[in-house]
């Protein structure tokens, strides 16, 4: 199964997408459109561009979405997390495809983490560090969808 993931931000969405049979996943783009432009319609728009592009339209390819989701640290969801659960509606529903949530604390820290010492510049670094959020959401949501003996050697 093809995936695509969003990390939905303010101003900047990441974009990855993956595959659930070789476990690959990378980021592909970032779309610098603000969720509050047109009351999200522009978003949704490019979104919809950038599904098209990598997974084809929705009638001809099978192939889900996966948005990350920001859950407290103590495992709560706050405000942000019930707009983002809003959003995703939307998506999933322009898009007639499935559309699953992933939790992702921590994912930005790891982008920075891995750019850290990459010798990018700050605006370089801030360029990649959605689409790189995305990668780690997805990866995240792959490594789940395994089997509890997948994966280990036990």
């Amino acid at each position: 199964m093809r995936y695509i993931a969003f990390d939905l931000g303010d101003k900047r969405t990441g974009v990855a997408v993956g595959d659930s049979i070789t476990g690959l996943c990378g980021p592909v783009d970032v779309v610098e459109v603000s969720i509050g432009d047109r009351g999200g319609e522009s978003l949704l728009d490019a979104l919809m561009k950038s599904l098209d592009e990598h997974l084809g339209p929705a009638g001809r390819s099978r192939g889900e979405i996966v948005v990350g989701l920001p859950i407290n640290m103590d495992g709560t969801e706050g405000p942000r997390a019930r707009a983002i659960r809003q959003f995703g509606s939307r998506i999933a529903e322009r898009a007639g495809r499935e559309l699953r949530f992933q939790d992702e604390r921590l994912t930005s820290a790891e982008a920075d983490w891995t750019m850290s010492q990459s010798g990018l510049t700050h605006k370089q670094k801030k360029e990649r560090r959605d689409a790189l959020a995305a990668a780690a959401i997805l990866r995240d949501f792959l490594e789940a969808q395994k089997g509890p003996s997948e994966g280990s050697q036990g």
